[in-house]
């Protein structure tokens, strides 16, 4: 009996230590156990002969994605995502599978994860991480980002209150989308914290604010290469349009973005969640302390200021940069009106350069004004400054992966796969923008980057439907409304895509600056980015395709919307 007992002790002690190891190590087993089954069935099949069927360019993005599901680790799931398409490439290049694998191993690093460092653009993104990071570190550890906290907190005083300047926020910096996220979601955190809303709800509302409104505006880092992209595929039709103007135009199919911002603020005014999302916002709610990153860095009273001045200087002097980078005096000795002058000066404008000036005077300012306070020392301002750069070091290893593995998706030439499903068909052209936008997610979704999608898209999908619109006898009148729909259903269906994707940059800095787990933050956005762009596509960009005024989508897709809210969203508060 002793020994009976002994033995039930034994058990109840260790049982739960061996379930939570399991629950922990089986999706890592069941992962390496098809891979290893695909690795022994290829080397039983032997050398491949022919050219890769194009078929399997989709494999990286989609193994990635799925172990990433799976295993809830994303930086691992990127790098098998790589060695995926590398293995693939040196396979049906004439390699055995073990060469294969082996050199597929070492390109992974050597051609992939360099390749995407030698990129200019991506190393500015990288040092404006940093430089966001150390700035965001200096002026929490002078108390400046308390002062912040301190008077916001006066003027949020529940969650519906925080989220709704959260959105707010999002909204002022319209500009750029990098800018956004990382200055709201880190300006944002220690309130979210505070008033108990879960990082899940703020990585979402700066995500789901940014991208749909840096689309749609008129001016900002985006337009430049959205009207560059339009005018391609304007080109190949031979069409005497200007391409702002076929923008501007579009902006009345662009149901996506516009439905995403109100969907976003009627769950903050109802009060409601639902899905994944729910329980993350309940569990915030009755949780009696979040962690926040400043309660251990503040040893000195909090002033407001010493915050206020350097983010003001990143946020203008972004837009002096992009005036300054964008400005012809041509444009500005033009008979036109100011703002179209503004739009094609910031649209011509290198955002990059303008990002990293003014991410390095916003850091020396709040450096300096930390000097002259006299709080700190020169040395512990360092010292936090590198803090704030090691902070942002996971981020930019998923970014670099991120970049590594779209790098692979375009040698195999996924997006034209893709692309040329839809091109292959013969179609009505009524429902060219229905699959113009799910191709757009789909390519969106698996590459992780809007820009790429829309550079892809524009100048396929454009001429494709200008001839088939053409073929069935319609006019330039009636094909004009189809191709306003097209252009925005290919920057909507971009958004969504990207909105979804776990690889995608804008997701990753979202998740950064929120300091919310990453794959978190795509299981709680991704029910909601689905849900409206549904709503989109059955209620917006299929209706007005076949003729019904947008004004009445816009309605019905907002009243649709309002309604899933009411009953399908339950309120938070338990």
């Amino acid at each position: 009996m002793l020994w009976l007992n002994a033995f039930s002790v034994k058990n109840r002690i260790f049982e739960p230590h061996f379930v939570s190891m399991k629950k922990k190590w089986m999706p890592w087993v069941v992962a390496l156990a098809v891979l290893a089954i695909g690795m022994v069935l290829l080397y039983v099949l032997g050398p491949v002969e022919g050219p890769m069927p194009l078929w399997m360019s989709i494999l990286p993005p989609l193994v990635a994605i799925a172990m990433a599901l799976l295993i809830k680790e994303v930086i691992s799931s990127l790098f098998v995502g790589i060695l995926t398409g590398t293995f693939l490439m040196a396979l049906y290049g004439g390699s055995s599978p073990a060469s294969a694998l082996g050199g597929g191993l070492l390109r992974v690093v050597d051609t992939y994860v360099v390749g995407s460092l030698f990129d200019a653009d991506h190393v500015t993104i990288i040092v404006f991480t940093l430089l966001i990071g150390g700035t965001v570190r200096i002026i929490t550890a002078n108390g400046g980002m308390q002062g912040v906290v301190n008077w916001l907190s006066r003027k949020a005083k529940g969650p519906r209150s925080g989220q709704l300047m959260t959105f707010f926020m999002d909204l002022c910096i319209f500009f750029d989308d990098y800018s956004n996220t990382l200055v709201v979601g880190n300006t944002m955190r220690p309130i979210a914290d505070k008033l108990k809303v879960s990082r899940e709800k703020l990585a979402y509302i700066v995500d789901s604010t940014s991208a749909p409104v840096v689309a749609v505006a008129f001016v900002t880092t985006w337009i430049g290469a959205e009207l560059s992209y339009i005018q391609d595929g304007i080109n190949a039709i031979g069409l005497d349009v200007s391409a702002y103007s076929v923008f501007f135009r579009s902006l009345a199919y662009s149901f996506y973005p516009f439905l995403t911002l109100g969907f976003v603020l009627m769950l903050i005014f109802s009060g409601r969640d639902f899905g994944p999302m729910l329980k993350a916002e309940r569990k915030a709610r009755i949780a009696s302390s979040m962690e926040t990153d400043m309660s251990n860095s503040v040893a000195k009273p909090a002033h407001i200021i010493d915050a206020l001045i350097p983010l003001t200087v990143l946020i203008f002097g972004t837009i002096i940069g992009l005036i300054a980078t964008g400005y012809d005096a041509s444009v500005w000795q033009a008979e036109t009106d100011f703002f179209s002058k503004l739009s094609e000066t910031i649209g011509a404008a290198n955002s990059y350069k303008a990002l990293l000036w003014a991410s390095v005077l916003s850091l020396l300012t709040a450096i300096l004004m930390t000097l002259l306070r006299g709080d700190m020392k020169f040395g512990k301002i360092m010292e936090e400054m590198v803090e704030g750069f090691k902070s942002m070091f996971n981020a930019v290893l998923i970014l670099t992966m991120a970049w590594s593995i779209a790098l692979v998706t375009k040698d195999m030439h996924t997006a034209e796969f893709v692309s040329h499903l839809l091109v292959q068909w013969s179609l009505s052209p009524v429902v060219v923008p229905v699959l113009t936008f799910l191709l757009a997610a789909l390519i969106g979704f698996s590459t992780g980057t809007s820009w790429g999608t829309m550079a892809i898209l524009y100048p396929l999908i454009l001429p494709a439907l200008w001839l088939l619109c053409q073929e069935q006898g319609m006019s330039v009148d009636a094909t004009m409304p189809l191709f306003y729909n097209v252009v925005a259903s290919v920057l909507a269906g971009s958004v969504m895509g990207d909105h979804c994707s776990p690889i995608s940059d804008t997701t990753i800095m979202s998740s950064l600056a929120s300091s919310c787990n990453h794959l978190q933050h795509v299981r709680t956005q991704m029910p909601y980015a689905l849900t409206v762009g549904g709503v989109a596509v059955l209620l917006g960009v299929l209706p007005t395709a076949l003729g019904l005024p947008s004004w009445v989508a816009f309605l019905m897709g907002f009243v649709v919307l309002w309604l899933i809210v009411r009953l399908v969203g339950k309120k938070v508060e338990t």
